[in-house]
């Protein structure tokens, strides 16, 4: 998995491409101190799988993506 970082509020996870369409995010414990929307969602001190998008982690995302530092499987 590839460390991906979201421009807006600096927080890190780990990212898999297993087709365009396909992302896998892999939240680490630090997203709740780092990222307000997953602290908005966390419960009981861990983050929350309610929470199924960041717009600005989805834009950080998508530029890995493009410039080549998280790729997408040629067979996909």
């Amino acid at each position: 998995m590839t460390p991906v970082e979201c421009g807006e509020c600096g927080n890190r996870v780990l990212c898999e491409k297993f087709s365009p369409a396909h992302t896998q995010v892999q939240w680490t414990a630090e997203a709740a101190a780092v990222c307000p929307r997953i602290a908005a969602a966390t419960a009981g001190g861990r983050p929350s799988a309610r929470v199924r998008s960041c717009p600005a982690l989805r834009a950080g995302i998508e530029a890995a993506v493009r410039e080549g530092r998280l790729e997408v499987p040629a067979d996909a």
